[in-house]
């Protein structure tokens, strides 16, 4: 693919439709090793989630652990 003026290009379809990826949604881009890398919001979620399992378990939920720790700080249980 050429990269047109304003440095745009156009992800072919095929890599469009590999990653999931369609009109609108948000996509990420990260550098490293003189090469770039396109990822969408969803797959760096999905990774986030997987990292934060690997060392908290599935019946724990963290969400719930900061309101009661919000709740009791603020004095109304």
């Amino acid at each position: 693919m050429k990269m047109s003026e304003g440095g745009r290009v156009v992800v072919p379809a095929e890599i469009r439709k590999a990653l999931g990826i369609r009109d609108g949604d948000t996509v990420l881009w990260e550098l490293g090793e003189g090469e770039a890398r396109l990822t969408t919001r969803r797959e760096q979620l999905r990774r986030a989630q997987a990292l934060v399992r690997r060392y908290v378990p599935a019946d724990r939920s963290l969400v719930a652990e900061l309101e009661a720790e919000r709740r009791a700080e603020s004095g109304r249980d």
